[in-house]
């Protein structure tokens, strides 16, 4: 089993930059890829970024592409989410997902994040 723990929502203006983190804790060694998801009010979860453990191989949605840098700290379990510029369109609350090798997902509690035009 695996728990994730997201941190770092919260409320900035258009333009502004926010950091996202979460860790993964229990059965870790398995890791195969982490990432994020977002979903808006009244819309459905979409696709952000993600990354593989191993080889650190990343991976965007069209939308954030040149505005959001996924990055990860092995050692730490920890997968960041660096978001700037932020537009009023990436309102939303952010998952943490977590893939093992044998295709298991997991998902964190999802945090806030809301910009201001």
């Amino acid at each position: 089993q695996v728990q994730l723990v997201e941190s770092g929502g919260g409320l900035v203006q258009a333009g502004g930059s926010l950091r996202l983190s979460c860790i993964a804790s229990g059965r870790t060694s398995s890791i195969y890829r982490m990432g994020w998801f977002r979903q808006a009010p009244g819309k459905e979860r979409e696709f952000v970024t993600s990354i593989t453990w191993s080889l650190g191989s990343t991976s965007y949605a069209d939308s954030v592409k040149g505005r959001f840098t996924i990055s990860r700290d092995s050692a730490k379990n920890t997968v960041y989410l660096q978001m700037s510029p932020l537009k009023p369109e990436d309102t939303a609350a952010y998952y943490c997902y977590l893939r093992t090798r044998t295709g298991a997902e997991f998902w964190g509690q999802g945090t806030q994040v809301t910009v201001s035009s």
